[in-house]
């Protein structure tokens, strides 16, 4: 019969890793079945936003993420854009993530994906209710009355057979798991073929001296149409990738990587490729993250090009998503819409996060190339680089990832989940909560890991006591943190906060504007329940 989980992770990527950290803390019992015994050194998806870096510090890993990093943190990892060649006459800065930094509870940071793998291997083997069988391959997934079961086979050959409550496919965007569970995608092939090259250059490290505090470098050429060719930097020890559109022919002939460096770069210098891959340049996106008791996390549920920087960052959103729900439903107090809910939140999001900031910078950058030249009119060219320059600080300031259209959280009626927002200190719901000192000199609400918290800032006692009665006839684990609605904490505009595991905001309000068992219920996915009474007999 083989061995009985809670829940069963396919692929061990940052995001099956992170989300087995997520229910590992939360006592869950899990088994994660990864095919590669070590991580693979391809350095992709380095850099981690503030709010990625609020999971960890969540994970209780942020330290060791931190001392993983392969760029001195005094050097700097910040990132620019260039006109033509790298070292041309036209750049501005770009991903400027300081610009929010005051939003969120800590730094944004960038490290390679093999070392930020390698800190979530370790956080795993310390939480005893995860089961790790790395080496170990994904044969096949079966959905029946009550749970799932899935057939892996390890390196010798083995086969074994797990049964779970749960089966999550974080396997990538060649997801076993999406096709056993038949869950349709949908694609958008922009019909490019796109290579990533590894290679070492001490030489492109002088040249680049010029640019301090910068570890990333995107070039635009006309005769690209808006895609880019991208540089990043591993290390300060000449180790560094490059992607960037190339002929189809590229994969089966010889192709000059090192003179298309160095037409990226503008001037030649030493290169030694150590790896070269090849992908299709496409957008796809699973139709549904859900079926059944199957779940799809990370690139598995959606991929698409590495622009930006928005990969990683929202596989592991994913994962901080649905971890707490499954920790709720398995623990008992999550009901039963609150799994739906996972895809109800995270499948638009992605929509807005491929639509509104990677293929309108495609759109925007081929219109751009289309339309202006400093060959042809260079006032024109220059006061347009200009204000793409401001356009560029808009973007970090924009995407802010919410809930305000999810079943679970009371916004404001028509609201959509998007990934298109306004950072700020008001606590809205479906947002995600920005930190304000607290009384007792932490330097945000301490938020419950199981269960939800209650910020009372010289509220009402009456509304208190009626949330904390509400919860408990529900069973809902409830924190309530007091303080008082001064020193910066009236910037939430609310006495009353209620939040989710994952920091986001379920409802505010000064005052009780319903019942506290109404808002209990709707934000634990137990709908339908009006009073404390009828609360207490479903739960």
């Amino acid at each position: 019969m083989g061995d009985t989980y809670d829940v069963v992770i396919i692929g061990g990527g940052p995001v099956g890793l992170g989300l087995a950290v997520e229910l590992g803390q939360a006592g869950i019992s899990v088994l994660l079945v990864e095919c590669h015994a070590t991580p693979v050194r391809v350095p992709k998806g380095q850099n981690l936003t503030q709010r990625t870096m609020e999971h960890f510090q969540a994970w209780d890993a942020e330290a060791a993420l931190r001392n993983a990093r392969t760029i001195p943190r005094e050097y700097g990892i910040g990132g620019l854009t260039a006109y033509g060649t790298l070292l041309g006459e036209y750049r501005y800065d770009w991903l400027a993530r300081e610009r929010v930094r005051e939003y969120y509870r800590t730094d944004n940071e960038r490290l390679p994906q093999y070392c930020t793998e390698r800190v979530l291997r370790d956080r795993v083997t310390a939480l005893p209710s995860v089961v790790t069988a790395l080496g170990c391959t994904a044969q096949a997934v079966s959905q029946e009355e009550g749970g799932v079961r899935i057939r892996y086979r390890d390196s010798a050959g083995t086969e074994h057979v797990a049964s779970a409550q749960y089966l999550v496919g974080c396997d990538g965007s060649r997801s076993l798991i999406r096709r056993g569970a038949q869950i349709t995608e949908t694609r958008s092939d922009h019909d490019r073929t796109m290579a990533l090259i590894v290679f070492r250059s001490d030489g492109l490290n002088q040249l680049l001296e010029r640019f301090p505090g910068k570890s990333f470098y995107n070039v635009l050429t006309p005769e690209l149409e808006g895609y880019w060719m991208f540089l990043g930097r591993v290390d300060l020890d000449g180790n560094w990738f490059f992607h960037a559109p190339v002929p189809d022919s590229a994969r089966t002939e010889a192709f000059d990587f090192a003179g298309y460096l160095h037409r990226a770069v503008g001037a030649e210098f030493d290169v030694a490729i150590e790896y070269t891959g090849f992908w299709d340049l496409r957008f796809a996106q699973a139709d549904a993250y859900r079926a059944g008791r199957i779940f799809l996390a990370g690139d598995a549920a959606h991929s698409h090009p590495p622009y930006g920087g928005y990969g990683i960052n929202t596989g592991l959103e994913d994962a901080r998503n649905l971890g707490w729900k499954l920790a709720a439903v398995l623990h008992g107090w999550g009901g039963a819409h609150l799994l739906d809910s996972y895809h109800a939140e995270r499948h638009p999001v992605f929509e807005s996060t491929a639509r509104d900031f990677i293929e309108k910078s495609i759109r925007e950058d081929s219109r751009f190339l289309a339309r202006y030249s400093p060959a042809r009119d260079q006032d024109a060219f220059e006061a347009e680089w200009r204000n793409r320059g401001t356009g560029a600080k808009a973007e970090v300031e924009s995407f802010a990832t919410h809930y305000a259209g999810s079943p679970i959280v009371f916004g404001p009626d028509g609201a959509v989940c998007s990934a298109v927002g306004a950072h700020s200190f008001a606590a809205r719901p479906g947002h995600h909560l920005a930190p304000r000192a607290m009384s007792n000199g932490s330097a945000a609400p301490d938020i419950a890991r199981a269960g939800l918290t209650l910020l009372a800032l010289d509220a009402a006692a009456d509304d208190v006591a009626a949330f904390e009665t509400a919860a408990n006839a529900c069973r809902v684990p409830l924190a309530v943190l007091h303080d008082t609605f001064d020193n910066g904490r009236e910037a939430y505009g609310a006495r009353l906060v209620l939040l989710r595991p994952d920091g986001f905001v379920a409802w505010a309000g000064d005052r009780l504007d319903t019942s506290a068992s109404a808002i209990i219920a709707r934000v634990t996915g137990q709908d339908g329940l009006e009073t404390t009474a009828a609360c207490a007999i479903r739960c």
